[in-house]
């Protein structure tokens, strides 16, 4: 199913249906700008995950996105920026 935009909420979803809750983790706080790994969710962790987000938003993203992207902020841009429309010369 294609989407128009990955948001902070998407990516909880994703997140907790794919990885799975962290009991010491609250994801309802803001958690834009703080690591995965301080979240309990190092980047092999998150293979699911990402592989759910490609699926759902039919795009590709790059083996080491969550290295390149840090944080939810990081990777909420990197998909997004995969679903822009490209525009043409």
């Amino acid at each position: 199913m294609y989407k128009h935009e990955f948001t902070l909420e998407a990516f909880r979803l994703v997140l907790l249906e794919d990885a799975g809750p962290d009991q010491s983790v609250d994801l309802d706080r803001d958690i834009l700008d703080v690591g995965f790994d301080e979240l309990g969710y190092p980047p092999p962790a998150l293979a699911e995950t990402l592989g759910r987000i490609e699926r759902e938003y039919g795009i590709a993203l790059d083996d080491d996105v969550c290295s390149d992207n840090p944080t939810p902020r990081g990777l909420i841009a990197a998909v997004n920026a995969r679903l822009e429309p490209s525009v043409p010369a």
